[in-house]
């Protein structure tokens, strides 16, 4: 059976078959950002990148061999927008700012993501019980949402 370095490699491969595109791992407050097919991808190599992740799941499968490599960390893996995820210790995701947020004085909170399925960078503080939370698709969509929620025609 292949090894866990065999499979990051393999990974590798496929990527750089795909894309190769400048910076890969990018260094954030509070996280690590890593874009398979790098950050410097154009706009049209990113739609690229997204509709061939859709189908072949780069990123979750990269995510797994990272799980399994660093199990003892008690890391956080999260796919976010169209080419990368991200990687922060265990309670640094978006809930952080919830307590902050609240003891600003408001009671309804709400939150509006497109990644918020299990796995993606919006899904903690989606399912999170101090939200009111939406899923959404595009920014046109969320000014609908919102517009409803303010009553505005």
């Amino acid at each position: 059976t292949k090894t866990d370095s065999d499979k990051i490699l393999d990974l590798k491969i496929i990527l750089f078959l795909l894309l190769y595109r400048g910076n890969f791992i990018e260094t954030r407050n509070g996280l690590i950002n890593i874009s398979p097919c790098g950050r410097s991808a154009t706009q049209p190599e990113r739609d690229q990148f997204e509709a061939y992740d859709k189908i072949h799941k780069i990123r979750q499968q990269f995510i797994e061999v990272l799980k399994s490599e660093f199990a003892d960390y008690n890391l956080v893996f999260s796919i976010g927008g169209q080419i990368s995820f991200d990687v922060f210790p265990q309670g640094w995701d978006k809930r952080f700012c919830l307590t902050q947020v609240q003891a600003d004085g408001f009671e309804k909170i709400y939150f509006f993501g497109d990644k918020t399925f299990e796995g993606g960078n919006d899904y903690e503080i989606f399912s999170d019980p101090r939200t009111v939370s939406f899923t959404v698709t595009s920014p046109e969509n969320t000014i609908q949402i919102v517009s409803d929620l303010l009553s505005i025609n």
